[in-house]
């Protein structure tokens, strides 16, 4: 129960961080890589969004992956919600 609970507040914190610095992309616009919190959240988020551009195409843009890293991470949230309410 606990190895679920803390695999699920890594997964949040880690989705949070991938939100965090989709709104600074927007937010920030050119000058987002002089950020430092951008550049925090872009530490962080660096291995899984290296995964999933491993497994989408290689002409998948930026934004794409950032996004198809959001979703994933959110189902795997959703999935270890499911599994801690029922185990």
């Amino acid at each position: 129960m606990f190895l679920i609970s803390a695999l699920r507040a890594i997964v949040e914190m880690l989705g949070l961080c991938l939100l965090g610095q989709g709104i600074l992309h927007v937010l920030a616009g050119r000058q987002r890589e002089g950020n430092r919190i951008y550049q925090l959240f872009a530490l962080i988020t660096k291995p899984p969004r290296r995964i999933v551009a491993a497994i989408l195409p290689r002409s998948t843009g930026p934004v794409a992956i950032g996004i198809a890293t959001f979703v994933i991470v959110l189902i795997l949230w959703l999935g270890l919600a499911f599994v801690r309410k029922f185990v």
